[in-house]
């Protein structure tokens, strides 16, 4: 008795491993797009122990109810029910044939569509194991159609501020439904709304409004649809009509009498073009003067009184007329030079801007000359020079120049003149003393450098004079020149700069 628990038992593991090892493989779920092709996988593992495989089976299931789709079995062969005959095969050659291989019964769907989305069970019937199954969800996507288009072929401008639908973006039967946005840099506003449609897409229609102007004609709208991160723009250029806005010209202000070639000319904006242009004369009939060229009123002959008054021009297309008026004054005298021709304006300018620049050019000169003779006038002798006592050359310092000795007595001529005697004598007097006088002098200066003591450096300094000795010519007299330690002397000028 205890033995046969104990097969039983065995036999109930060996069985339970064998029924949880046996298995159906499948995705989960699968999507497409209306149109492509699909693959659904099933697939039968780990058939150990092995098992009979009696048959296959796929199924859509529908409501809650199991709707058969294709079904394999070894004796029978393959079959595809209607609605999916022309569009379901197996993927696996071995299925089809005389001996076949049921363990890989994958599917392949040929041009989805929507109703194709649904829950489909692939179920193996086994033999002693039974019946296994697994399933697969089916999603199908529908890529929509875009189109933009203006609200009307035209749009007419209004009087009053009134935001109309001015176009028009439509996303058709798209699944999931699609996000249209606006880009431009109108200011107007977007109204979109969704319409679900019997197969499941939705279609989504988005209008844009804007107050209607000439100032938003030719301007660029763009919608933008966004569907499952995919990106499709549509653009369309607005076409807005409008009456004519008109203005005149060719009046300066400047018309006086016998002035030749004047006109006025109308110019207007509008859409559609202008059709029509009128002239009229609101001080009575048109002058005789004035010729009518469509937008062009030209004035024959030299400016008269006669043509003084006020112009009014209308313009007409098929929106409306616009007008628009010019008085035309006429005066004896011009109000400024009219005519003067362009090339004597330049040649003035040219001669203008030679003259300024000769005046600039010489006054530059003419300073440059002043600065350099004023410093040469300043400047006299060489910075490393030092004059000498009693000398009328310039020497480099450091010793003083020997001249020849002063004679105890001089000698003249028994025909000399009395005066001219008497001048030499006192010359040579003089400078004899002065010399000597001199050579004090520089050793007080250098005993008070080195002592400190000034006195006798005041004393010389007030009674200092430098004579020039050159073999009789006369003798000069000078206080600009200031003393040197080594002796030699230099002019206050020099010393200065």
């Amino acid at each position: 008795m205890m033995i046969l628990k104990l097969v039983l038992a065995l036999m109930s593991i060996v069985l339970t491993r064998g029924v949880h090892g046996q298995m159906v493989q499948m995705d989960s779920s699968k999507s497409g797009f209306v149109g492509s092709q699909i693959e659904l996988r099933c697939q039968f593992v780990n058939s150990n122990p092995p098992v009979k495989i009696s048959q296959v089976t796929w199924q859509k299931l529908v409501n809650g109810t199991k709707q058969n789709i294709a079904i394999a079995n070894p004796a029978l062969g393959v079959s595809v029910l209607s609605p999916f005959k022309e569009r379901v095969r197996f993927k696996n050659p071995a299925v089809r044939q005389r001996t076949p291989s049921l363990e890989d019964t994958t599917i392949v769907f040929n041009k989805l569509k929507l109703s194709d989305e649904s829950t489909y069970i692939c179920e193996y019937t086994t033999f002693p194991a039974g019946n296994r199954e697994n399933m697969v969800n089916l999603t199908v996507y529908a890529r929509p159609m875009i189109q933009m288009s203006p609200s009307t072929p035209s749009i007419v401008a209004g009087t009053k501020d009134l935001k109309m639908t001015v176009a028009t973006c439509i996303s058709a039967n798209g699944k999931p439904p699609s996000v249209i946005t606006w880009e431009t840099d109108l200011d107007g506003e977007s109204n979109t709304q969704e319409i679900r449609n019997p197969d499941g897409t939705v279609t989504v229609r988005s209008d844009y409004l804007v107050v209607p102007s000439r100032q938003i004609h030719q301007q660029l709208l763009t919608c933008i649809s966004t569907y499952n991160d995919e990106q499709y723009t549509d653009s369309v250029m607005l076409n807005i009509q409008y009456e004519p806005e008109v203005i005149i010209e060719g009046f300066d202000g400047n018309w006086y009498l016998n002035r030749d070639n004047v006109q006025l000319t109308c110019l207007a904006d509008a859409n559609p073009s202008i059709s029509l242009f009128q002239w009229r004369y609101l001080n009575g009939t048109m002058p005789s003067a004035a010729e009518l060229r469509d937008d062009v009123l030209i004035f024959k002959g030299p400016v008269t009184y006669d043509i003084a008054g006020t112009y009014i021009c209308d313009a007409t297309n098929s929106i409306g007329t616009g007008s628009a008026s010019v008085e035309v004054i006429v005066t004896e005298f011009p109000s400024y030079p009219h005519e003067v021709s362009q090339e004597p304006q330049l040649a003035g300018a040219i001669i203008g801007g030679a003259v300024v620049c000769g005046t600039v050019l010489l006054a530059a000169i003419t300073l440059l000359v002043v600065f350099f003779y004023r410093r040469r006038c300043m400047f006299k002798g060489d910075y490393s020079t030092k004059k000498q006592i009693l000398g009328n050359v310039y020497s480099k310092a450091g010793s003083v120049p020997s001249h020849p000795s002063l004679p105890n007595s001089l000698t003249f001529s028994e025909d000399s003149d009395e005066e001219k005697k008497l001048e030499i004598y006192r010359g040579s007097s003089i400078l004899g003393r002065s010399i000597q006088e001199i050579h004090n002098c520089q050793d007080s200066r250098m005993k008070a450098y080195h002592t400190g003591l000034n006195e006798d450096h005041e004393r010389c300094g007030r009674s200092e004079q430098t004579y020039i000795y050159d073999y009789g010519s006369e003798v000069e007299v000078s206080v600009d020149m200031i003393s040197q330690m080594d002796g030699s002397v230099i002019s206050k000028e020099e010393w200065y700069v």
